[in-house]
């Protein structure tokens, strides 16, 4: 294993602290990503993910200035804000989508007068770079066991819910007929979801924290439209994206003579919108008949959703 590491990775990789810790959260904040992404890509909710990772911007920027872990920021920002928005949407989707926006919007607005109030008042150089587009080698070890807790709370979560959540997603109303608390069911999953953007946003940063989030998730539904093989397969996938986004990232300090690397998160990203394209260049679809020609496809009917069985 030594041998064959010395050809695509620098001296020193598994020794470096910060890349064993890199690799520690970012395998949980993977996997989490993954499986809250699924839900999050099949309930028609990519757009809550990518503003609750705006809002995580606001926790973010309000931690820095107060001089607290940015972790934290990110998380309670992206709860309270969850919660305002199903709380003050409605079921239907273009409700959603109105609540999302006016609470975005607010978020944003704060997100802008704490980074500056936070620039004014301190020293730190580079703290907006790490709230926008976070930096895997500078977690702080202490905040280790909360990262991983705050994932498995997650976990934990939609995998207790999946079912109601599947179930809600098809049919509200058949759901509230047989007898789900939709609105508290709402909010549960939000609530996960916002965990999931915090945890990400801590390795990628807010602004990139969606990639993680839609991107492994997205893929793994062109592959298999089975809920449960689809988590798995996304967690795969942006475990696989974190892991080879570090080891590029450390290898970069050495490709040039000045010393510098490039973000990680760059790799990260780049290697999860590089497995979705490569989703398309699948086998030619199944349903074909003993002849090999195509089977027609019955008019006027909709492609299949997701069971929650």
């Amino acid at each position: 294993m030594g041998g064959f590491l010395r050809y695509i990775a620098e001296p020193g990789l598994l020794g470096s602290g910060p890349v064993r810790t890199a690799v520690l959260v970012g395998t949980v904040v993977a996997v989490t990503s993954g499986v809250v992404g699924v839900l999050t890509v099949i309930r028609s909710q990519s757009f809550a993910g990518h503003s609750l990772a705006d809002i995580a911007t606001t926790g973010g920027a309000g931690a820095f200035l107060i001089g607290v872990s940015q972790f934290w920021g990110f998380l309670l920002a992206g709860i309270a804000g969850a919660a305002l928005m199903e709380l003050i949407g409605v079921q239907r989707r273009r409700g959603r989508d109105v609540a999302t926006g006016v609470v975005l919007g607010a978020a944003l607005g704060a997100a802008a007068l704490f980074l500056y109030l936070g620039t004014q008042t301190s020293s730190t150089t580079g703290a907006s770079f790490t709230i926008l587009f976070g930096s895997m080698f500078e977690i702080s070890p202490d905040t280790i066991p909360a990262l991983i807790a705050s994932g498995l709370l997650a976990l934990a979560v939609v995998t207790v819910l999946t079912r109601v959540l599947l179930l809600t997603a098809l049919s509200p109303e058949i759901a509230a007929a047989r007898g789900v608390r939709v609105r508290a069911v709402g909010v549960a999953y939000l609530a996960a979801l916002a965990v999931a953007v915090a945890l990400s946003a801590v390795v990628i940063g807010a602004v990139l924290s969606t990639a993680l989030l839609i991107g492994p998730a997205a893929t793994s539904l062109r592959v298999t439209k089975r809920p449960g093989l689809a988590m798995a397969a996304a967690a795969l996938i942006g475990t696989a994206a974190t892991w080879l986004g570090i080891l590029l990232a450390y290898d970069s300090y050495y490709w040039t003579s000045g010393g510098r690397g490039l973000p990680v998160s760059f790799f990260v990203v780049a290697v999860v919108v590089l497995c979705y394209l490569l989703s398309y260049a699948r086998l030619p679809r199944r349903g074909r008949t003993l002849r090999g020609r195509a089977a027609p496809a019955p008019e006027n009917q909709e492609a299949p959703e997701c069971s929650p069985a």
